[in-house]
């Protein structure tokens, strides 16, 4: 049998039901985990113990009385920092913000706490949320645990490195550019950012998504039967629809009859390494001989739509920095400080300009998926670098040239996940993207199940360092 953290969270219930394991034993055994991991990877924010505890006694007592509060009752479940829990300070992965405790839980953290899991922790980002690493300037630095002089990505930076280091077997991340696939491409776990507003997010924003980080397809589409139900509070939200998560597993046979369109160059940014190259190569393949007709796909992104999100987003950040005290604009991370400075000149007519990028970027990634059942494509052009860089390139001024494969999908509010295909020469994972048409959600999880079934057998999880 799995060691207790490892096991997936249908294996979890299963068991709750036969009464053969309890949530108590399960949450112990994850702690203890955690506590081998933590001084290695950062990857936790109030990291609590007894608290998480406490939730697996409460859960352990309806067990036994048969009485389950929901479907994750019991089950282990991280949360990123930026969802605000009840009662607990926000600081955004940056030592700028003042710490005030949440009114209340935002959607993903009430729906999680509703279906009964276990919040052991919280997990640790970057500055606002706007570097796809782990460094922060109030967070510790977070590693990748399968190579811990890598970072995990971000910037759901601790939720990548907590599902591949077996904090327990759900996770909750968010994405306006990559923030959820990239970790997860990077950490080798599954990820899905779904369709803009199928997960209830609060504050809402353009092009933000919350989703489930983990090992699986099939326990993110048990998170996803808990964390679409809707919310009022989300301006964006998607009107509540009964979508079979459920019916995830269609076996390699979904793939027979696609038209899968692949898709090797982003048009902008970063060139894609040989290594990644040839793995997702390597899975459309394997697609071909399950059955989907494979046609080769020409960029649709341009270096122009790439650079105008980038320069909108220097100066909604310039303005949000300009608003702070000088003393705390001091305390961000001085690459963020740069990369908004670099907006202060930049004329009304540039900022609505850069502006339009993002509907271009919209109109241009439907169009060219609608001749497609689904597109496949690497995740990132890179596989996971140096933990203490903020991004790939090192340069505030070219801070978004690995995002070209993600980001059009959050514009497009296209559903869109992660898959690991394959690993590096060094062993590091490289991850499959899965975009589908809007509302696709349970499909892209249903292609993503098929490949999962038609890879190649995956390497162990990294364990802790000894000593």
């Amino acid at each position: 049998m799995s060691d207790l953290h490892d096991l997936p969270a249908h294996a979890l219930l299963a068991a709750y039901r036969q009464r053969t394991l309890s949530p108590v034993e399960v949450t112990e055994a994850v702690l203890k985990h955690i506590d081998a991991w933590e001084p290695h990877i950062k990857a936790t924010y109030l990291l609590r113990p007894e608290a998480a505890l406490e939730q697996a006694r409460a859960s352990e007592a309806r067990w036994k009385r048969g009485e389950p509060i929901g479907l994750l009752d019991g089950v282990p479940a991280t949360i990123k920092e930026n969802i605000a829990t009840r009662g607990d300070p926000l600081p955004a992965g940056t030592a700028a913000v003042d710490l005030v405790p949440a009114a209340a839980d935002a959607p993903p953290a009430a729906r999680m706490r509703e279906a009964g899991a276990v919040i052991v922790s919280k997990t640790t980002m970057p500055d606002y949320g706007m570097l796809s690493s782990g460094l922060s300037s109030f967070h510790p630095l977070a590693r990748n645990p399968w190579d811990l002089s890598k970072g995990p990505g971000g910037s759901s930076a601790g939720g990548g490195a907590a599902a591949a280091a077996g904090y327990g077997p759900l996770h909750i991340g968010t994405d306006i550019g990559g923030s959820l696939r990239l970790p997860a491409s990077w950490c080798g776990i599954f990820s899905l950012k779904p369709s803009l507003g199928r997960i209830p997010i609060d504050p809402p924003y353009t092009g933000r998504a919350a989703g489930p980080m983990t090992r699986t397809v099939a326990d993110a589409a048990l998170m996803m039967q808990v964390l679409s139900q809707p919310d009022a509070r989300d301006s964006m939200g998607l009107p509540a629809q009964d979508i079979a998560w459920n019916q995830f597993d269609q076996g390699s046979e979904r793939l027979r009859g696609l038209r899968i369109g692949l898709l090797l160059d982003a048009g902008c940014g970063l060139p894609v390494e040989p290594e990644v190259r040839a793995a997702v190569e390597n899975a459309a393949r394997l697609m071909e001989a399950a059955g989907a007709t494979i046609v080769p796909m020409q960029p649709f992104m341009t270096q122009a739509m790439l650079d105008g999100m980038d320069h909108f987003w220097r100066m909604r950040s310039f303005t949000d920095l300009q608003a702070l005290p000088a003393v705390r604009r001091e305390k961000v991370l001085p690459y963020i400080r740069a990369w908004a400075d670099s907006a202060e000149g930049m004329s009304g007519t540039a900022v609505f300009n850069a502006s339009q990028q993002f509907h271009l970027t919209r109109v241009a990634a439907v169009k060219a998926c609608n001749a497609f059942d689904y597109v496949i494509s690497p995740v990132a052009p890179n596989v996971a670098f140096q933990a203490e860089l903020p991004s790939p390139t090192n340069d505030p001024l070219r801070p978004l040239e690995h995002i070209g494969f993600t980001v059009p999908f959050n514009m497009s509010e296209q559903p869109a996940a992660s898959v690991n295909c394959g690993y590096t020469e060094a062993g590091l994972p490289i991850g499959l993207q899965i975009a589908g048409v809007r509302f696709d959600d349970l499909g892209v999880l249903q292609v993503a199940h098929a490949f999962e079934l038609i890879r190649a057998p995956q390497r162990p999880w990294p364990q802790p360092p000894k000593g």
